[in-house]
């Protein structure tokens, strides 16, 4: 019988249902499987040396760089087995992969391509399953026996300190919108894909009986298919009436859903995640976001109406970021309330240009970019004004010394707004912002959010 394994590197500090979920389609069709999250565990070497297929899940670019360092010490135990990456960034990245003997490449809609690529192997073929699918697919229940339990993953942090345990699953995957700094954009193409409901219960179900008592959704935007999100968190407390969620939503959808808003904090809803990127409407523009600063402003007043905590995510450091744009950005975490809603990591991001990028289409992206780096996985770019760069590493510098010295929230904060007043004024002094306190306490997970 052939064996494959299924490995993970990075996924959020989430138990990965990029295992879990073709490990199910694997198992249905009689193929062996083993799963390794090398997040949380040791590598298995026996179960490398046995495997005739071995496929790197990547779904995103911390999880790629990784998966390359394991690359060599797989190749190294077992210089025989099959070699398949897939997930979001592995059409992104084929051509390198393929120079470094990967021999399949599959990304959008994974499951039935890992299947016929495993039965093809047992048949002594290896077929050659389309490189990015999007077919519709009719998912199966994840299998999770064999991962690492819940509660060595990230927990939801409560206000009053207490931590609860968080599963993750995914109801929809791709994207509607054609964000230009997407990496969804060069695989999906503004398509999207959903998991069917009843799939998404029983998984969830399963979790709770793990453990679970928070559930992450991982879809890149919770309200792309309204109807479906709104069929199964409706279902949530009916069955769980104590399961708390996150999601992930766009501005956009979140000013036209607006209506919809109650019904997430009724079903116990604890924190909505957006991706704002900007406060400067011009940087917005460029990145296709599809929504503008006053869109976010009047966001926030919706959801506080709404009891709904927002968690915003930003990508502040861009080719078209200026030390005042910066500062302003500050300005707006602080006298929004934010300081302490907004993770540091979120005030260091800088623009991350993948292969494929819309951002390429930019002549203003193509004056500042390098050729592609492949060992980094991006084109790397410099600002057109050096101290931007400087200020951007900086920020870096004081958040992860933050994350080693557990510095609170608010400190953080005031260290970034001095190291942005410096550049931003020259060497004259700009009065500090005041950081008013959160106007209510908001819950959070405790991983750190990279790319």
């Amino acid at each position: 019988m052939i064996k494959t394994l299924l490995i993970s590197t990075y996924e959020l500090g989430r138990q990965p249902f990029g295992l879990a979920s073709p490990a199910a389609w694997l198992r249905d069709a009689g193929i062996e499987v083993v799963c390794l999250d090398l997040s949380r565990q040791a590598l298995h070497e026996e179960a490398v040396r046995t495997a005739d297929l071995v496929a790197f899940y990547v779904p995103m670019h911390t999880a790629m760089r990784l998966s390359l360092e394991w690359l060599a010490v797989v190749r190294g135990l077992n210089p025989r087995a099959h070699i398949c990456f897939y997930g979001l960034y592995a059409p992104l990245n084929e051509p390198y992969l393929r120079e470094h003997g990967v021999r399949t490449v599959l990304g959008g809609e994974f499951e039935e391509g890992l299947k016929k690529l495993a039965a093809g192997i047992a048949q002594g073929a290896a077929p050659a399953p389309p490189r990015v699918s999007l077919a519709r697919q009719n998912f199966l229940v994840p299998v999770r026996e064999g991962l690492p339990p819940l509660r060595s993953y990230a927990h939801l942090v409560l206000p009053g300190g207490e931590h609860r345990v968080a599963g993750y699953t995914e109801a929809s995957r791709g994207c509607k919108h054609l964000c230009r700094h997407c990496p969804i954009v060069p695989v999906y193409g503004g398509v999207f894909r959903i998991v069917q409901p009843e799939v998404v219960l029983a998984d969830i179900r399963q979790q709770v009986a793990a453990g679970a008592e928070h559930i992450t959704f991982g879809d890149p935007d919770f309200f792309n298919g309204i109807g479906h999100s709104l069929r199964i968190v409706e279902a949530l407390p009916r069955e769980f009436p104590r399961l708390s969620y996150d999601v992930t939503i766009k501005i956009e959808h979140l000013l036209k859903h607006a209506a919809h808003l109650r019904t997430l904090r009724e079903t116990r809803c604890a924190f909505v995640v957006s991706a704002v990127e900007s406060v400067e409407d011009a940087v917005l523009e460029k990145l296709d976001k599809g929504h503008t600063r006053g869109d976010f402003l009047a966001v926030l007043d919706l959801m506080r109406d709404s009891g709904l905590p927002l968690q915003p995510t930003f990508v502040p450091f861009t080719p078209w970021t200026t030390p005042e744009g910066y500062l302003e950005l500050l300005r707006v975490v602080a006298s929004e309330g934010l300081a302490d809603s907004v993770a540091p990591v979120q005030l260091a991001i800088r623009l991350l240009i993948p292969a494929g990028s819309r951002l390429l289409e930019l002549d203003d992206i193509q004056r500042v970019i390098a050729p592609y780096d492949a060992r980094a996985l991006m084109y790397p770019w410099r600002h057109p004004d050096p101290r931007m760069d400087a200020l951007a590493q900086r920020a870096d510098e004081i958040v992860r010394a933050s994350e080693k010295l557990n510095r609170p929230r608010s400190k953080t904060f005031e260290l970034l707004w001095d190291a942005a007043s410096d550049v931003a004024a020259q060497g004259s002094s700009v009065p500090r912002m005041p950081v008013l306190a959160s106007r209510a306490a908001i819950p959070y997970l405790n991983e750190p959010w990279y790319c």
